[in-house]
């Protein structure tokens, strides 16, 4: 009971917390627009209309982590690394994004996604809902939903898919089809009673029903697609990859029964699978792989199998070629969402590989489109308490030691630090050597200053790169929720498409003199 009380306390000091205003979807909507009528007073550059739209995600890749990345990737190339390029610095284009949520000065990853995918903030812990939405509180998301920008590409008549590292019902990509009080409610089997008798749908039930059509959904966790204790297709022993359904249905099969009749959909789990269809004759794609040790992810790139798990880039390769089928276009959203989960163990050498491997996909991204009529956005929902320093010198190892010991403890210390997490270690009464373990291990927990389980994210804004049609309009320091409503204008989709009469050919006028000349020669 007791327990019961401060639960209900806390909630209601949450809520006290929030603005009436920021309550309401309008609000963020309203400021919104008012941000881009500001962008459009700046210089014009590539103003095409944008076709297609590629939306990545690194999931907690803060600054900190795109530098050490931009560091990595050039060591991995035998350079020093500092001076290398990562793909997403040669975006013209960068701007910073404010990451909290409407009840959190340091967010989570739902209440991001909520704010780059729909447009509105929203509260720590919610997708695809408004500011009203309490979380765990089913009942308070009836009229709360709002849409997402793959929702209006897709009414728009453009092709969209999803590719993640993560399970394809996680905070990031699920905030693209999903409105749910908690973005734990994977599955039936992970909902509480009250929430099933209220009528909210789980998250994997709300990809195959909310918008069937999605052509390109490729990530993990397909455990939450079946009945409870259905084995596994490529793990059957293995207990802890059974379904946890407790509705008895397999979504697998419903995902495929709710396309157009003869339209053909491909199941895969498997990279050879993956890479050897024959994509012009699938019309719906359903992939989802898993990582042999954890039940709902896929590997991280350092420990991935390459003749059964696809990369990243590999999974963004077979989408964009799959959307391309689409005259009309299309909206990609790609997650690196291991990032996150390495920086929240401690892993930084996970993480930063993750990074890298997230670079590498937008590079292939650039490769199969043109900038001409494609906008492709990169930033990350938020932060991590990760940094890297201690004068290192140039070209220092990034997972290599500072090159000085502590002047209080007399101890090395690694250069890469974090400011809390599982990396907390006393030996003896004092701090860990670092010196006497394996610390480029691909699974060492850097030291940490405070000890927890898990590290947490970080508060401070992340960047925002943009290239091709309006990427100008990603100019300064915005809130979140500014992101899909510039690339939604970039591309005439959704609610703001007065201006595109006028924006789909806008070298025409400079053009008519010279036609008109052109056509009294050729009389």
């Amino acid at each position: 009971m007791k327990a019961l009380f401060v639960l209900l306390l806390s909630q209601l000091c949450s809520a006290s917390l929030i603005p009436e205003r920021e309550k309401d979807p309008e609000y963020w909507r309203r400021q919104a627009q008012e941000t881009l009528r500001n962008a459009l007073r700046l210089q014009r550059l590539n103003q095409n209309v944008a076709k297609n739209l590629i939306l990545f995600l690194g999931d907690g890749m803060g600054v900190s982590t795109v530098t050490a990345a931009r560091i990595l990737k050039g060591q991995l190339q035998h350079g020093q690394g500092e001076e290398s390029l990562l793909e997403m610095d040669k975006f013209p284009f960068v701007a910073l994004a404010k990451t909290y949520n409407t009840n959190a000065q340091v967010p989570d990853s739902a209440g991001t996604a909520t704010a780059y995918l729909c447009g509105v903030k929203a509260n720590e812990g919610t997708l695809g809902v408004s500011a009203g939405v309490t979380r765990d509180r089913c009942n308070t998301t009836k009229g709360q939903e709002v849409t997402s920008i793959l929702r209006w590409a897709k009414e728009a008549g453009k092709a969209v898919g999803i590719v993640t590292t993560t399970r394809v019902t996680h905070a990031t990509p699920s905030a693209a089809y999903a409105h749910s009080a908690n973005r734990d409610w994977y599955s039936d089997g992970e909902m509480p009673p009250d929430a099933l008798e209220g009528g909210c749908k789980d998250i994997a039930r709300q990809l195959v029903e909310n918008i069937p059509e999605i052509e390109v959904i490729l990530g993990g966790g397909r455990k939450y697609m079946y009945p409870k204790n259905v084995s596994d297709v490529e793990y059957p022993h293995e207990e802890k990859h059974r379904g946890t359904r407790l509705d008895g249905r397999n979504l697998v099969q419903a995902w495929q029964e709710a396309k157009p009749r003869g339209k053909v959909t491909e199941y895969v789990w498997h990279r050879q699978g993956l890479l050897a269809l024959n994509l012009s004759r699938v019309d719906f794609l359903l992939g989802e792989s898993l990582h042999p040790r954890v039940p709902w992810d896929m590997m991280y790139e350092l420990d991935r199998n390459n003749e059964t798990d696809p990369s990243l880039s590999e999974m963004v390769s077979v989408a964009i070629k799959m959307l391309q089928k689409n005259p009309r276009g299309f909206f990609l959203l790609v997650e690196g969402g291991r990032i996150d989960h390495g920086h929240h163990e401690g892993k930084a050498k996970q993480a930063l590989h993750e990074a890298v491997e997230l670079d590498r996909a937008i590079g292939m991204a650039t490769n199969l489109t043109s900038t001409q009529d494609t906008l492709s956005v990169v930033t990350a929902d938020h932060s991590h308490v990760f940094t890297f320093g201690g004068y290192t010198p140039r070209g220092n190892p990034i997972f290599g030691l500072a090159p000085m010991q502590s002047d209080v403890d007399r101890k090395p210390f690694t250069s890469i630090l974090y400011g809390n997490g599982p990396g907390y270690k006393i030996v003896a009464g004092e701090r860990e050597n670092v010196s006497a373990v394996d610390f480029a291990h691909a699974d060492y927990q850097a030291q940490s200053a405070v000890p927890l389980r898990q590290e947490t994210h970080g508060g401070e804004d992340v960047a925002v790169f943009a290239r091709g049609p309006m990427a100008h309009l990603l100019h300064g320091v915005h809130e979140q929720n500014y992101i899909p409503h510039a690339m939604a204008y970039a591309a005439c989709i959704g609610s703001n498409r007065g201006h595109c009469n006028t924006a789909a050919r806008p070298a025409m006028p400079l053009l008519l003199p010279f036609l008109s000349l052109l056509l009294l020669l050729l009389c």
